[in-house]
């Protein structure tokens, strides 16, 4: 059985760090593109990062790129994004979905492009 977790969310104050991670089983991890996406409050669901299946290819929202960081293991089966200083609009579920590819470039952000999805971690950036 596919599948995708994530963990790590959690309220932290505006200017701190958070590192989320996402643990694919049930697949040849390696061969699949992972993506980074949130959706906030009354908002749609927008990428934040991606990451080729070899890690060689990364891609970032504007809103987000200087502050956050992904990469992955793949002998782990895991995809990781750091978030350094954080602010109040990154408030949002986060979820990794992943798409088999072996592409380093063209990384699509288009949600409707990830065939699976996890069932997301909060973050929440308050004081």
């Amino acid at each position: 059985q596919l599948q995708l977790v994530e963990s790590g969310g959690d309220l932290v104050q505006p200017g701190g760090s958070l590192r989320l991670s996402c643990v694919g089983s049930g697949f040849p991890f390696d061969n699949y593109v992972i993506g980074w996406f949130r959706q906030g409050p009354g908002k749609g669901r927008e990428a934040v990062s991606i990451i080729s299946s070899s890690g060689a290819g990364t891609n970032y929202a504007n809103s987000v790129r200087g502050r956050f960081t992904i990469s992955r293991d793949n002998a782990k089966n895991t995809v990781y994004l750091q978030m350094n200083n954080l602010e109040p609009e990154d408030t949002a579920v986060y979820y990794c979905a992943g798409k088999e590819g072996r592409e380093d470039y063209g990384l699509s952000h288009n949600p409707n492009a990830y065939t699976y999805w996890g069932q997301g971690t909060q973050v929440t950036v308050s004081s």
